[in-house]
């Protein structure tokens, strides 16, 4: 089967308003090739602390984030580095997805907004591994935004950068055709 649209889940680890990593979410879809649709989960801070107890209950967040990721060909991470690790926001965030089917074999690219963070994105590629989720590395990007004061529209509009970005969301949208194409993974 041949994909012709492709949609792609958004997860950003930060909570912060001015948040880099937000920005940079939200510049995606501005910089993303026409056939794919980029959706951000925007309820991380609705998302209750991970509980293996809880997880038969119906909680409207957690079975949102578990339909979107059901529903995506692909999964987008940018995430900040606290004290040389993965924000708590989106170890929690995972940690719900851990038992959920439809994570194994996903593809992903992980965007950082700091390339001095380099401990959070090792520790994230081991999380999302043994989770058995796929990290395309030649989709992944660092992108200096780290004290550069842009914002979603300075992003969009920065030659380089957005040009840096467009490439990896190229990248990954073909990879995810061909992984499709090869290992029927369609969602």
């Amino acid at each position: 089967m041949r994909l012709s649209n492709i949609k792609v889940l958004c997860l950003c680890g930060s909570l912060r308003r001015a948040s880099y990593n937000a920005a940079l979410i939200h510049s995606l879809p501005h910089l993303s090739p026409d056939n794919v649709e980029l959706v951000n989960f925007t309820e991380m801070s609705n998302l209750p602390l991970f509980n293996p107890d809880r997880e038969n209950e119906m909680i409207s967040s957690v079975t949102n984030l578990k339909e979107k990721v059901a529903a995506a060909h692909g999964l987008i991470i940018a995430s900040p580095e606290y004290a040389h690790g993965i924000s708590g926001v989106l170890k929690n965030a995972l940690d719900w997805l851990v038992s959920t089917e439809a994570f194994p074999g996903m593809p992903i690219a992980l965007l950082n907004t700091s390339p001095r963070a380099s401990h959070a994105q090792e520790a994230l590629r081991e999380v999302l591994k043994t989770m058995s989720g796929i990290v395309v590395e030649e989709a992944s990007i660092s992108i200096p935004l780290l004290g550069s004061n842009l914002d979603t529209d300075g992003i969009i509009n920065h030659p380089v950068i957005s040009e840096n970005i467009h490439r990896a969301l190229i990248t990954f949208n073909k990879w995810i055709v061909k992984y499709s194409e090869t290992e029927g993974h369609v969602n």
